[in-house]
């Protein structure tokens, strides 16, 4: 794509809103162009509402090459028409919604890619859109007279529904020799009552005998087929017949089933298995534990311990145990009261690469950088890479230690910290959601780390730092602690003089810009700034004035602040890289803007936020070409690495 070129970018509006545009490519930093026939096909379909673009996106050519916010957006499409799917047939009478799979959305949420309007998305804001693709889709399908089935048809061959033979797996604990039974079932009409009547897959060959209904017989059973020739254990019921029967099935065969769920389901099968295994399949893991014991001063410096054990839903395992599962079988296994999954083999190797990595670690433990980003999974440089690498994630789970998952838990809830707010020296009364900002800016500030505050403008982040600087003027005044510095376009000047007259008078500030102060004044503070500063609260100055008042960048200030901090969004000006050579115990960027149009200015303000969280811009890169490389969840480790919370 030429810079400059015209091309159709996605958005979500801050009401939850899906909005399709036409940008050039320099403001959306889009890597993939649409053709102009796809191009034509979505401005089409978003004419006629933003669920017929979404229909319109999923049923697109899978091999389409699409920008990842479009990807992003067509799966949300494909996950509600593989529900829509999985409405046995004959069709229900199609008055109740589908019902949007929270869970689900809240993982694309977490995985998403750089969007516009990306600070909008939630969970709710997807299930908001769910339901209003369901509702139209109903409502559709309610006029076809051929049901689901030739509504499918009509708007996708890919999606079009290839029979409703449902294999079912259920325990039966009443039989200890083969505590789980299999059943394939097919649903032939509608009960009295309008509900799905289930039948065991063997009344097919009655219902359907003789020549008249051998075609109906073929349609239904051609999903057993196809799943008989990708899966042995298939093949082997269909070919013995006992497909058609009820079956008592070992540990071993009804893992069999559980481990091919996928496969069965994308030859057109419905699968029917316990909920255990549903919402999220238990395993015996190697639990590493970062953070356990408590640091004499937490900072992104500090070291945190770091420990691997054998678990199970995250609670050890004793020796006992363990030696148990070893000398046991692969597959299900009966233990603690409940079914779970094991391999021994890949048990062993994670385990081993684990205690490969602590060794390695040695007696002083992670970094804190370091422990973020194994808990983020996001392997940022060459070292955290060889400590995510070579061992398989699906056996090993890296979760907060007792202390650290505490500490967390405050970021999680800052609502809940005990500390006045607003101070009493402030003129104003918060919001609540100011409040909590507020509360969670003293946390970081505690914690000395840094902190990127978003809202839109307009919601009050100007008096939320203000309230801050008042927090720590009363804790100066115990501590002796330094004054702050805020940065700013030179246009923002008279405003934050303004607001701190009306808000926080208490404040005792220092302008640093010539528009405020004489320049002899200037002169004399960069010649003595211990003097300067000494009764000072906060000095205030503009990006420009860095770069003439260079003594400014010596300074050990308490805490920075950037406000309207796109500003530094560019690494490569002189202005971004005088910017990054101020001091301060913590740091806190102010944006009314988003920051996740481009990665390159993610990673530029976070490097200043928390220097090193993601590496260089030379190693980002390389990170972020590995992300866009994986089969699923690109930008989850990512977005887990840089929300507010872990």
């Amino acid at each position: 794509m030429c810079p400059g070129e015209l091309t159709l970018d996605l958005s979500l509006t801050s009401a939850g809103h899906l909005v399709l545009s036409e940008f050039t490519s320099d403001e959306t930093g889009v890597c993939a162009t649409l053709d102009e026939s796809t191009q034509s096909s979505l401005r089409t379909a978003f004419g006629r509402g933003p669920a017929e673009l979404l229909l319109c996106l999923t049923t697109l050519p899978q091999e389409s090459k699409l920008p990842p916010a479009f990807a992003f957006w067509r799966t949300l499409g494909e996950r509600y028409l593989t529900a829509l799917c999985h409405i046995p047939e004959p069709a229900e009478d199609l008055k109740q919604p589908i019902a949007a799979p929270f869970d689900k959305l809240k993982e694309m949420v977490d995985a998403a890619p750089p969007m516009r309007g990306g600070e909008y998305l939630r969970a709710e804001t997807l299930a908001g859109l769910w339901k209003m693709l369901d509702m139209e889709v109903r409502r559709d399908i309610s006029t076809e007279p051929g049901g689901i089935g030739e509504w499918l048809r009509k708007r996708s061959p890919a999606w079009h529904r290839v029979g409703r033979v449902c294999f079912h797996l259920a325990e039966n604990k009443r039989d200890t020799e083969c505590p789980f039974a299999f059943l394939a079932t097919y649903a032939p009409k509608l009960a009295d009552g309008g509900r799905v009547q289930y039948q065991p897959l063997g009344r097919a060959l009655e219902e359907y005998a003789g020549a008249k209904n051998r075609k109906l017989l073929v349609h239904l059973l051609s999903p057993v087929q196809r799943a008989a020739e990708s899966c042995a254990w298939v093949k082997e019921l269909v070919d013995s017949g006992r497909v058609f029967h009820p079956l008592r099935w070992t540990p071993p065969e009804a893992h069999r089933l559980l481990r091919d769920v996928p496969r069965l389901e994308e030859n057109g099968l419905l699968v029917r298995v316990p909920n255990w295994w549903t919402k999220r399949p238990q395993r015996v893991r190697v639990g590493i534990s970062i953070g356990n014991k408590a640091v004499s001063k937490f900072s992104a410096d500090a070291m945190l311990d770091f420990r691997v054990d054998t678990t199970l839903d995250g609670q050890r395992l004793t020796q006992k145990e363990w030696e148990s599962i070893l000398r046991g079988a692969d597959g299900l296994v009966f233990l603690k009261g409940q079914w779970v999954e094991v391999d021994r083999e890949k048990l062993r190797e994670t385990l081993q690469h684990w205690k490969r990595v602590k060794k390695a670690v040695g007696e002083d433990g992670l970094s804190f950088l370091q422990g973020m980003r194994l808990l983020a999974g996001a392997p940022i440089d060459a070292e955290s890479t060889q400590l995510l690498d070579g061992q398989d994630p699906a056996w090993a789970e890296v979760h907060a230690g007792d202390w650290l998952a505490r500490t967390l838990q405050q970021l999680r809830e800052p609502q809940n910290t005990e500390v006045q707010v607003p101070p009493p020296d402030l003129h104003a009364t918060l919001r609540p959601y100011q409040e909590t900002g507020v509360k969670w800016l003293w946390l970081l500030t505690r914690l000395g780390l840094g902190a990127c505050l978003a809202d839109d403008m307009g919601l009050g982040k100007t008096i939320q730092v203000l309230s801050l600087l008042l927090m720590l003027k009363r804790q100066r005044s115990s501590e002796k602690r330094r004054p702050s510095l805020l940065v700013m376009p030179a246009s923002l000047l008279a405003n934050w003089k303004a607001e701190i007259v009306k808000f926080s008078p208490s404040l005792r500030c220092l302008f640093v810009h010539p528009s405020q102060v004489r320049p002899a004044d200037l002169n004399t503070a960069g010649k003595n700034p211990g003097r300067a500063l000494a009764d000072m609260d906060v000095v205030l100055t503009t990006y420009s004035t860095l770069a003439r008042q260079e003594w400014l960048a010596s300074v050990a200030w308490s805490l920075v602040v950037l406000d309207e901090a796109q500003a530094i969004k560019n690494p490569t000006t002189r202005q971004t890289r005088i910017v990054k050579q101020l001091k301060g115990d913590a740091r806190i960027v102010l944006t009314g803007t988003p920051i996740e149009n481009r990665l390159t200015d993610l990673w530029s303000i976070f490097d200043f936020l928390c220097p090193g969280l993601l590496g260089s811009i030379k190693t980002f890169g390389g990170f972020v070409n590995r992300l866009e490389q994986r089969a699923a969840d690109q930008y989850g480790p990512l977005r887990k690495l840089v929300a507010p919370m872990q």
